[in-house]
């Protein structure tokens, strides 16, 4: 029997942004389920059910939505934060390496999208991606990783219009977001048009609201969360 509680699946939920996400959700008072490659470092006390899954694997993301489907019996919000980056010089980055970034940050939108649709439309719930600002801008050696964020920005905007009105999908693009608890110096914060660098909390609070229902009339759009970086002109002295 499906539960009354809303339902959430995060990605790469185990720490940082999706983490974050996650304990925000569950303060809401959704029932979250956390999917990741590798456990959480806190397992024995971990808040949110925890799946062991390799979103970019097909069949693991099947057995993942069907798990989901027979346990939770609902899902409203899908929450596709997983990512990692490579970062080498594009000569000395193989095919391999590119096809892992493509398929963790990118594919497993589009694998994790197909396989919840169904229940999604159920609940008119609503799909939520994780790019960065980097779909924008880049720094040296960073190839798959800027195009993993520029295509799931792409992406986006594809599946809010393919599955609207009865689903919507927004994405959110951080800039620098603090996840490891700093060191930072004044110049770190200084350099932000907002003050300071961004911490987790300031991304899940804007995941939630995206996720619930007085966002109802947004879909299809990218939130930069970046304290202004990305426009702000910087020019050499």
């Amino acid at each position: 029997m499906p539960q009354k509680e809303p339902a959430a699946l995060v990605t790469g939920g185990r720490q940082g942004i999706g983490r974050a996400i996650a304990d925000r959700l569950a303060r809401d008072g959704w029932r979250v389920v956390v999917a990741d490659r590798e456990p959480p470092q806190d397992s024995g006390t971990f808040p949110h059910r925890f799946v062991k899954a390799d979103v970019g694997e097909e069949a693991a993301v099947r057995q993942l939505i069907g798990d989901i489907a027979e346990r939770e019996g609902r899902l409203d919000g899908l929450v596709c934060n997983a990512g990692f980056m490579i970062r080498k010089p594009i000569e000395d980055l193989s095919l391999d390496e590119w096809n892992a970034v493509i398929a963790t940050n990118l594919t497993s939108t589009f694998l994790l999208a197909r396989g919840a649709a169904g229940l999604l439309r159920q609940t008119r719930g609503a799909i939520l991606t994780i790019a960065s600002t980097r779909a924008h801008q880049s720094e040296p050696h960073t190839e798959s990783y800027a195009a993993s964020k520029g295509g799931l920005l792409a992406l986006t905007h594809a599946l809010a219009v393919s599955l609207g009105p009865l689903i919507r999908v927004n994405c959110i693009s951080p800039g620098w977001i603090d996840t490891r608890g700093g060191p930072l110096s004044e110049e770190d914060h200084a350099q932000h048009p907002a003050g300071r660098v961004g911490r987790p909390e300031d991304v899940a609070g804007l995941a939630a609201w995206l996720l619930g229902p007085e966002s109802g009339f947004v879909t299809g759009a990218e939130f930069l969360t970046d304290g202004g970086m990305t426009r702000k002109m910087i020019y050499a002295e």
